[in-house]
């Protein structure tokens, strides 16, 4: 797949590539793109063009992960983007899977496997936004202290100590989730239900689940190791 340039006009690479459109709007940037170039958006809305180049590329092309390049920005501009897509689950990704399913659920009133679903989505939204909540006041709050440190004395002592599960050492939690609840449903629904509504359940989960695999990109392999160099960088 092509990468997507400066020099494109925004509204083109949108209209080739729709899921983008979640991604945008967490960095302020709605529709109504005119003929504007990436560039020219980038400008309007005060952002970093190399940035938002390097986002959108992960997110469109699997193969696509500049891990050098990723590092060479701030930890606040990751950290910030991190926090924007936090924002963006919160706020609007599991909020519509919840309508989508609860108007499948009464939809499609008095199915026994329709229950186990609604029980496990709820199970699901609970651990997700406990782990956004650790981001907000712990995670994320030490990784930008941590950097003000070293900035202002690099012979800083780190108050070690916390940790995030790595990817090499344990599948995520919020992506094995999404897989099995959209399993639960491909397999092993039973009885009637809404044909039109269950794919707009699952519609919506496959959605997060693809957002939430890039965004795990750059949280495990771009935020986790720079911390841990700048950990490495203090007296023990």
């Amino acid at each position: 797949m092509p990468l997507v340039s400066s020099n494109m006009q925004m509204s083109e690479v949108v209209e080739a590539h729709t899921s983008l459109i979640p991604v945008l709007n967490r960095l302020g940037i709605r529709l109504g793109l005119g003929d504007r170039t990436v560039a020219d958006i980038c400008t309007e809305h005060q952002l970093d063009t190399d940035f938002l180049l390097t986002v959108l590329n992960t997110f469109l092309n699997e193969e696509y992960f500049p891990e050098r390049k990723l590092r060479t920005f701030h930890l606040s501009q990751i950290i910030d983007y991190l926090t924007k897509t936090n924002r963006y689950y919160e706020r609007y990704q599991l909020p519509n899977i919840e309508r989508h399913l609860r108007s499948f659920l009464s939809m499609s009133g008095g199915n026994p496997s329709l229950a186990l679903i609604g029980r496990f989505f709820e199970s699901f939204k609970e651990t997700f936004l406990r782990r956004i909540g650790k981001d907000d006041g712990e995670w994320f709050p030490y990784c930008l202290e941590l950097s003000r440190r070293l900035a202002t004395n690099p012979d800083v002592d780190a108050e070690k100590g916390f940790s995030l599960p790595s990817p090499e050492n344990a599948e995520d939690q919020i992506e094995a989730l999404l897989a099995d609840m959209k399993s639960i449903m491909i397999k092993h629904l039973s009885g009637e239900y809404n044909d039109n509504l269950c794919y707009a359940v699952i519609f919506a989960i496959s959605s997060l689940e693809k957002d939430v695999k890039q965004h795990n990109r750059i949280r495990y392999r771009i935020l986790l190791p720079m911390v841990a160099a700048m950990e490495s960088l203090c007296r023990p």
